[in-house]
């Protein structure tokens, strides 16, 4: 199981939003193009970029700092964040990012996202973000009348990487992971899940290893320093 540190960006600096509230964020100023660097010294194989201007604006934003850390070539990437069409798709793979994360799109027009998997195999990664058993929109600022399992067994029969599951009542509290409802998703799809939120220590990384999840992303318990990362990737490997 991959352990994937996360930073998240709102005006190009690594920030965290508890349960996905704007108005709840906690900055740690670290710079990303160093911070990505720290973690591919602690032994980290992927990084998790989320850019919160862009789920918030419906367009990708931090675009230049995606491109710089990039271009370090030191972590495979994935990055969502107000990815709606297909130029901005393009974009960020072109710019040497390995997958995309799509998720308010991906519930809105079911079709299209189905279009764009076939067209991007295997680069495409779901991004589903739930309150309890519905899956929320738009920045997690809106709910959706779309049941999480349901909605992740169609989009499993398509082309996709893999399928982020995140429990947003978890995200950024350093509460414990949603285990019961990351082995349902596990159990329902064929697809690589990967877990997010709510991680505090390497037992969290260590129980959801037992779930036979593909990945767990985490952000805050880094941060703060109640999970080291080198400890984590090993206690897995």
């Amino acid at each position: 199981m991959y352990v994937i540190p996360a930073i998240d960006l709102r005006d190009g600096k690594c920030v965290r939003l508890i349960q996905g509230r704007y108005d709840r964020q906690i900055d740690y100023g670290n710079d990303p193009i160093e911070q990505a660097k720290e973690f591919h010294s602690a032994g980290a194989q992927w990084l998790h970029i989320v850019d919160l201007d862009g789920a918030k604006a419906g367009r990708p934003v931090n675009t230049g700092t995606v491109s710089a850390v990039a271009a370090l070539g030191l972590l495979k990437i994935e990055v969502g964040g107000g990815l709606r069409d297909e130029a901005s798709i393009s974009r960020l793979l072109d710019m040497g990012v390995d997958r995309v994360i799509i998720g308010t799109k991906a519930v809105s027009d079911f079709e299209w996202f189905a279009q764009m998997a076939e067209k991007f195999d295997g680069r495409l990664v779901l991004g589903l973000d739930a309150r309890g058993s519905k899956v929320s929109t738009h920045g997690w600022t809106e709910d959706s009348a779309k049941s999480l399992l349901e909605f992740a067994a169609e989009a499993a029969k398509l082309p996709l990487a893999a399928i982020i599951y995140t429990d947003i009542t978890k995200d950024g509290t350093m509460t414990g992971p949603n285990f019961e409802r990351t082995k349902a998703l596990a159990d329902a799809v064929d697809l690589p899940v990967i877990a997010s939120g709510g991680v505090k220590e390497v037992e969290d990384v260590k129980k959801l290893a037992e779930l036979e999840v593909a990945a767990v992303i985490v952000g805050r318990s880094l941060y703060e320093g109640t999970l080291d990362l080198s400890a984590a990737i090993n206690a897995v490997k």
